[in-house]
């Protein structure tokens, strides 16, 4: 079937036959918030699968495409990226199964770069020697209800200037760095202007269920305006701790210093030579969670991670120091790990959280740590549900304030995002309470 280039004047729907299909490549396809592309199997869910042929094939590459909509097939590569967008614009992807091999070396299941409006529902995406998703330049949309899973590095991470994000209702896990981080590395040039100072931008992580993974199973790697409010944790941070607030990291990739001199002059944070790990933090919130290590599971070493301030290179235009822990809040928070005498991770005076919104004075008093044990109803067969009229159950969650806008950097000045961060609804959809209890479920 052959596609015009030009805007389309019709609906155009593709249905794939029943069977096997070793790849797909589309480019320059674009259909409207009217008249989109949607591609689907003919007879139903399960009925189309893109896999390889030999030793080849198996990847959908989408590049420069506007409102495609794919639904309902599945994906398995043996090498490369499963399904990879770039300069794309209003893609959905629904009930999508993607898979990779997990492999050292082993490329993203799902890979997403310079693109806008990019949204992931109720897809079951795994086994990836990198992440399950990664997403660099990447700005508005949302990942919701999906099954995100096994991965050698971060599961997902959104940086490189990722910006307006809901990431709500998934349930994460086997992460082997960790489950999820806002921000993380980006070479300068792959950013999109104007959104080249922060990794990640007003995204908002609400109501997921985050587990069994050896690194931290949240993270902020250089963010702005960053919400992380009623998530459950379970099992995460064997190796290490189960929430990390640290710098992100920014270079030139090839010392590619014609690509990235343009993005200094604007005004961008970053330099013109390999760079470093100093891009910072600044109005993180991490509200009414329960981050829960039963016992019998041991904890790395610490609960949480967080960054002391650093001096950045001279001439990146950051501001001196560069700090991780600026605006940084935790409040209603629940934290159980073992050893019963494990260290906030921040009493070093070397570390972040000496002064500010985030001492270690404030850690404790406006949140739990190894004094109220979760009860869930069965934590162990996937059911994190408070006991009715149990321990979790009887806590109140404290109120989230909204946020604002004006700590932005310029030049260039980025859009502003959502403000509002309230969380009207459960994991399961069911109306929250005013201060509700912490975690993703109700009882």
């Amino acid at each position: 079937m052959s596609l015009p280039e030009t805007p389309f004047t019709q609906a155009t729907r593709i249905r794939l036959l029943p069977g096997s299909y070793r790849e797909a490549y589309l480019e320059a396809r674009h259909g409207t918030s009217q008249f989109p592309i949607l591609i689907e199997p003919a007879d139903g869910p399960n009925t189309v699968t893109f896999e390889p042929k030999g030793l080849e094939g198996g990847s959908l590459q989408f590049i420069d495409v506007s409102y495609v909509y794919l639904q309902e097939f599945r994906v398995r590569v043996e090498g490369g990226d499963g399904l990879h967008l770039e300069r794309c614009d209003h893609v959905l992807f629904r009930r999508l199964r993607i898979s990779s091999v997990r492999s050292e070396g082993q490329d993203e299941t799902v890979k997403i770069n310079q693109s806008k409006y990019i949204y992931i529902e109720d897809c079951d995406i795994f086994d990836a020697g990198d992440n399950c998703i990664d997403m660099v330049a990447v700005q508005w949309g949302h990942i919701v209800r999906n099954k995100l899973h096994n991965a050698q590095d971060w599961v997902i991470y959104l940086k490189g200037g990722s910006a307006y994000f809901t990431i709500e209702g998934n349930e994460i896990y086997g992460g082997g760095t960790g489950g999820l981080t806002c921000g993380q590395g980006t070479g300068f040039q792959f950013m999109s202007s104007p959104w080249i100072h922060y990794e990640a931008y007003d995204i908002k992580v609400i109501n997921n269920i985050i587990h069994d993974c050896e690194g931290a199973g949240l993270g902020v790697n250089s963010g702005y305006n960053i919400l992380m409010a009623h998530n459950t944790l379970y099992r995460v941070g064997s190796r290490s701790h189960l929430a990390e607030f640290v710098h992100g990291s920014r270079g030139c990739d090839g010392n590619e210093i014609n690509a990235c001199l343009p993005q200094l002059k604007l005004g961008g944070w970053g330099t013109t030579n390999e760079g470093g790990q100093f891009i910072p933090n600044r109005q993180v919130c991490l509200f009414n969670n329960v981050l829960y290590d039963p016992t019998g599971f041991t904890t790395g070493g610490q609960f949480l991670a967080v960054a002391a301030p650093i001096a950045p290179p001279v001439g990146s235009n950051l501001p001196n120091p560069s700090r991780a822990d600026d605006g940084l809040v935790f409040r209603g928070n629940i934290f159980w790990a073992t050893p019963f005498d494990l260290p906030l991770g921040i009493e070093d005076p070397t570390q972040g959280c000496q002064e500010g919104t985030c001492t270690e004075a404030q850690l404790r008093a406006e949140n739990h740590f190894n004094d109220l044990e979760p009860d869930f109803i069965s934590a162990a067969e996937g059911d994190f549900r408070p006991q009715l009229g149990g321990r979790l159950a009887s806590q109140v969650g404290v109120a989230m304030p909204d946020f604002t806008w004006d700590a932005a950097p310029s030049p260039p000045l980025v859009p502003p995002g959502n403000l509002d961060n309230r969380v009207a609804r459960d994991r399961s959809g069911a109306k929250r309470p005013t201060r509700s209890p912490p975690g993703a479920l109700l009882p």
